[in-house]
C-alpha cells in the first residue's frame, strides 16, 4: 500500500481550575454583544465567579508535547463547539506560534460534535493537494457558557484538549466520512476523505455503523461515542460527560495498543441536532 495521509499522534490532556481571562471585564461586553440580538440572558454569577477555561492555554503545552522543534506544521485546524473565554484574536492564530513552522490556521465551530470530524477531512485535503506535509488538528471544550442559551446544552465535565498530527504514514489507510439525510439518508451522500464508495440506501445510523464495522473484519476495535447505540456490536463505549472530546481522548488512550495489535479501527458519532453521522476508519497501519 503506497504511503498517504495518516494519523501520526494522538494526545489529550484534561485540566482543572479556570483562566484568568476568564475574569476579563471584556469578556462580560463581548458575550452580552453576541446574544444582545436574541434577548438572551447573561450568567451574571459565572461571570461574576471568574469560570472557564482559554483554550491557548489548554492547548499550547499539549501541541509542544506532540511537535518537536524539527517537526514543523503547515496547516494547524482548530474545532470546537463550547465558547472559548478569550474573546478578540482567534485561538488558532495564537496556537499557531506554539508549534513549529508558520502553519496556515484556520478555526472551525458550530458543527456539533461533526466538527471534529470535518476538521480532520480538511486537514487531511490539503494534505491531499500537496499543500501541507503535516496538518495538526486542535479539539478543544470547556465547562462555561457565559448566557442562558434558548435551549438545554451538554457542556463538559471537564476543561479538555486534544491534538491531532496527520502526517504520511506507509501502509495505513486513514477514511473520514460525513452522511447525513435520510438515515441519514444515504451512504457516502456528503461524501468522504478516502476511498470514494457509491451511495447506497441505508435503514438508520446503527445499520450503517454495523456495516462499516463489518467492512473492517472480525478483529475491528469500534469506538462509539456516549449516546451513540448501535444494538448487537461489540464496541468500546465512551461514557458521557465529554461530548465534544471525550471519544478522541478515548482514542488516544487505546489507538497505540490497536495499533500493536494491528486492528483495523472504527470511530462513529452521531448529532442529532444536526442529523449528521460522522465516522473514522483506520485500516492496516503498522504497530507504535
Amino acid at each position: 500500500m503506497p504511503a498517504a495521509p495518516g494519523l501520526t499522534r494522538v494526545l489529550t490532556r484534561y485540566a482543572d481550575g479556570r483562566s484568568e481571562l476568564s475574569l476579563d471585564p471584556d469578556l462580560r461586553v463581548f458575550v452580552a454583544d453576541l446574544v444582545r440580538p436574541y434577548g438572551l440572558p447573561l450568567r451574571e454569577d459565572l461571570l461574576a465567579e471568574g469560570v472557564g477555561h482559554a483554550y491557548e492555554e489548554l492547548a499550547a503545552g499539549l501541541l509542544a508535547e506532540a511537535l518537536g522543534p524539527d517537526e514543523p506544521a503547515d496547516v494547524l485546524i482548530q474545532a470546537f463547539d463550547s465558547p472559548d473565554v478569550r474573546p478578540g484574536a482567534p485561538t488558532s492564530l495564537a496556537l499557531s506560534r506554539s508549534c513549529a513552522g508558520t502553519p496556515t490556521a484556520l478555526a472551525l465551530c458550530d458543527q456539533g460534535t461533526a466538527g471534529a470530524f470535518a476538521a480532520l477531512r480538511a486537514a487531511l485535503a490539503y494534505q491531499r493537494t500537496g499543500v501541507a506535509r503535516r496538518a495538526v488538528v486542535v479539539l478543544a471544550e470547556q465547562t462555561a457558557l457565559h448566557h442562558q442559551p434558548p435551549e438545554p446544552v451538554a457542556l463538559p465535565d471537564r476543561h479538555c484538549a486534544v491534538v491531532l498530527v496527520c502526517e504520511t504514514l506507509p501502509g495505513e489507510e486513514l477514511t473520514v466520512r460525513q452522511d447525513s439525510g435520510e438515515v441519514v439518508g444515504r451512504a457516502a451522500s456528503t461524501g468522504s476523505v478516502g476511498s470514494v464508495e457509491s451511495a447506497e440506501p441505508v435503514a438508520s445510523v446503527a445499520e450503517e455503523v454495523r456495516r462499516q464495522a463489518k467492512e473492517l473484519g472480525e478483529d475491528a476495535a469500534v469506538l462509539l461515542a456516549a449516546g451513540l447505540e448501535v444494538p448487537g456490536l461489540d464496541a468500546v463505549r465512551v461514557p458521557a460527560g465529554q461530548p465534544f472530546t471525550g471519544l478522541w481522548s478515548a482514542l488516544a488512550e487505546r489507538l497505540p495498543g490497536w495499533r500493536a495489535e494491528r486492528r483495523p479501527v472504527l470511530l462513529a458519532d452521531f448529532d442529532p441536532r444536526l442529523g449528521v453521522l460522522s465516522t473514522l476508519t483506520l485500516r492496516a497501519g503498522p504497530p507504535s
